[in-house]
Formats: structure tokens, C-alpha cells, sequence
């Protein structure tokens, strides 16, 4: 179980604040399902539960939090429940947290977001006030919905949240003419990026990736227990089965737009899993991957790709945030981070909005997120 200490709880200005930071001890521990913290509070005012979201197939962070209170010796007649997400309504792997807090004598719930998975939408709200329980929505929304970009993104557009990762020289150069990336940025921000890797479903990239890095896209954090499923794009089919990602553990899963039956027979003899979804154009129906992602049940769409794929993903306006490692070096001529096309005007450029700015050892992070139309 995941837990904060009872001084940490204590010192903060508020329990929903507690509840937030048991979210973030699990955040990439939980997929699919959002990353959630739930804080008890006596008629007192004291703690006496507390827990988060535990992986797929186990109790919610309102379950844990009530178990807690129990192994503490702790009644929870006339206790708040401070919870980062609206308490689920449904029987699902778990039964519904609602009727939980309600049989455990929970008189008010403070929660941050509404959820908006529609086996809940409010009904867990509705089923707490139809027994007594007083309910505030709000505090801590921002930070929760942080916390869930991707679920929440899922929920409500039925896509992934697709965060696409870049790392470049002063002079925006990934790489110089021949390919040679390898190391452009520290090991600090290297070590940044494997967090990010962590906490997504699936790690995006394309098959010109693959066949000019042959990179393992694995997370290599020390006590990682989770990799997310490896995703290429390949139009026809070009991977080798000899590719290093296919020898590891996890899923590889390989979207093409032709099939080739050899090479597919080749690739799924590998442990690759080959799913043919054709554009138009005759390349990879991108938007089509990402639904597909999403109805598997992939939240964050982490992608580490070339100039090819992320112009790609630009231009079709699928990259929700981008993730740009800077180096302190000019490499002069190289490759790019986007191949995008001559624009007419600066008005038809892809906007973003930035929202963080760090320093990450010698390097510089930048965080910009898709402008809203």
C-alpha cells in the first residue's frame, strides 16, 4: 500500500492536498483506471485513513483509505472523505466506492473532479446526497485533472492524451545529417524522460526510429514494474524482427497500412501483434491508431519518434503537448524535430501555449500544450 506519512498529512494546509499528493505517489501505477487518493478526516479533525488507487483489478483509493482507517483502530461514523475523483457508482473489477463510504458512516465527501467515465457521470454524487452524505465538487480540480490528463482525455474524447518528446540542440537539431543523436542531452534529462516514459501507457515512435536506432523504448527506472506497450507506425512493414523491442518484455504492437503476409508471418513470430489500418493516402491512419489506443484502454500516448512522425502528428493536429529537451550546443546542419510542409502564412503554424520551463541538469525542459481553436 502506498501511503503518506501521518506528519506529512498533518502539515498540509489542507487534506485535499494529502489526497492529491497519495494520487501522485501512483501515477503510471494505475492504468487504466485514473490515479486517485482519498484522506479520511475524523469528526475531530484528526486522520484516520488514508490510501490511493492500487493497480488494475484492486481497490480504489476509497476502499484503501477506509481499510486503513480499520487498521488503525479508527471509527468512520461522521468522517470526511477527501478524494481527488468523484466515488465510482458501478460494479466494475471493484464494487462501487459510493455505497462504501455510505455503509461506513461517511457524513461529507470533498472531491475535485466530476468523473467522467459514463458508468459514473455524477451518479456517484447523486447515490451520496440520495443518503445524506453532503458533497463539495472543486477543491484541487486543477491538480487533479493534471494528474489525469490522459484518463480524463479518454473519457471525454475518446482519443489519448499524446505527449510527444523531443530532445535537440540550441539550433532545434535532433540529430546531425547522418543520424547521430546519441548523446545530445545530459543523462539528467535523459533519466527526466524515462519518468515520463513511466508514467504513460504506450511509448509512440516510427519505423524510421526503429531502423536508424533500434531503440529498446522500454522504462529502465530502478524498481519499474510496469511497461507500457510499444506502438510503430509502419507503413509497410519495414521492421525487422530481429528489432530489439521485440526480444523484451511487454507488447510490441505494430500498425501498418499494407499487408505484406511474409513480413507480417515474420513480425508475429517475434511476438509483434500487426493491426492493418490504412489511410487514404496509403500511409498509417494516425487518428485511427490512437482511437484504437484509447479503446484498449491507453490513457497517455508517450511518443519518442523522428522529423517523419512528428510533422505527421503535427499536422494532423493530434500532438496534445510536447515535451522538448534543449542542450547547451549548436550542431549547425542536422535533422530536424518536425518535417512539416512550407506554410502559406504564419497563421496556418501548429500553436502552442507554454506551460512549464525548467531546468533538468545543463539542459533546459520545455512544456507546451496544443492552443484550443
Amino acid at each position: 500500500m502506498w501511503r503518506l506519512s501521518d506528519r506529512r498529512c498533518r502539515s498540509m494546509s489542507s487534506p485535499i492536498l494529502a489526497a492529491l499528493a497519495l494520487a501522485r505517489s501512483v501515477l503510471g501505477k494505475t492504468n487504466p483506471n485514473p490515479a486517485v487518493g482519498c484522506v479520511l478526516i475524523g469528526p475531530a479533525g484528526e486522520l484516520i485513513g488514508q490510501g490511493a488507487t492500487q493497480p488494475v483489478g484492486g481497490p480504489h483509493a476509497e476502499v484503501m483509505a477506509l481499510r486503513d482507517a480499520q487498521a488503525r483502530g479508527h471509527s468512520t461514523q461522521g468522517a470526511t472523505a477527501y478524494v481527488t475523483l468523484e466515488p465510482c457508482a458501478h460494479h466494475g473489477r471493484t464494487g462501487p466506492c459510493c455505497d462504501a463510504l455510505i455503509a461506513a458512516g461517511v457524513v461529507r465527501v470533498v472531491a475535485s473532479l466530476t468523473d467522467p467515465n459514463p458508468l459514473v457521470g455524477g451518479q456517484g454524487f447523486a447515490r451520496l446526497r440520495a443518503a445524506g452524505v453532503a458533497v463539495e465538487v472543486g477543491p484541487g480540480a486543477d491538480e487533479a485533472t493534471e494528474l489525469n490528463l490522459g484518463f480524463l482525455s479518454r473519457m471525454t474524447r475518446q482519443m489519448p492524451w499524446v505527449r510527444m518528446k523531443v530532445a535537440a540542440s540550441l539550433d532545434g537539431r535532433t540529430a546531425l545529417p547522418d543520424g547521430t543523436s546519441q548523446w545530445i542531452t545530459s543523462p539528467e534529462a535523459r533519466a527526466d524522460g524515462q519518468a515520463w516514459r513511466a508514467r504513460a501507457c504506450a511509448i509512440l515512435t516510427g519505423v524510421g526510429t526503429v531502423l536508424a536506432d533500434d531503440p529498446s523504448l522500454n522504462v529502465r527506472l530502478p524498481g519499474a514494474t510496469r511497461q507500457p506497450r510499444r506502438v510503430i507506425v509502419d507503413s509497410a512493414l519495414r521492421t525487422p524482427p530481429t528489432a530489439r523491442m521485440l526480444a523484451l518484455p511487454g507488447e510490441t504492437l505494430i500498425y501498418a497500412a499494407a499487408d505484406h503476409a511474409a513480413r507480417r508471418a515474420a513480425l508475429e513470430a517475434a511476438g509483434a501483434r500487426v493491426v492493418l489500418l490504412p489511410a487514404a493516402n496509403g500511409q498509417v491512419d494516425l487518428r485511427g491508431v490512437l482511437s484504437d489506443l484509447a479503446g484498449a484502454g491507453t490513457n497517455e500516448v508517450h511518443v519518442e519518434a523522428g522529423r517523419t512522425l512528428n510533422g505527421a502528428l503535427l499536422q494532423a493536429g493530434l500532438a496534445d503537448e510536447c515535451l522538448v529537451y534543449l542542450a547547451p550546443k549548436w550542431l549547425g546542419q542536422g535533422l530536424e524535430m518536425a518535417a512539416l510542409p512550407l506554410l502559406p502564412g504564419l497563421d496556418q503554424a501548429p500553436a502552442f501555449v507554454f506551460t512549464g520551463i525548467d531546468r533538468v541538469g545543463p539542459d533546459v525542459r520545455l512544456r507546451a500544450r496544443r492552443q484550443a481553436a
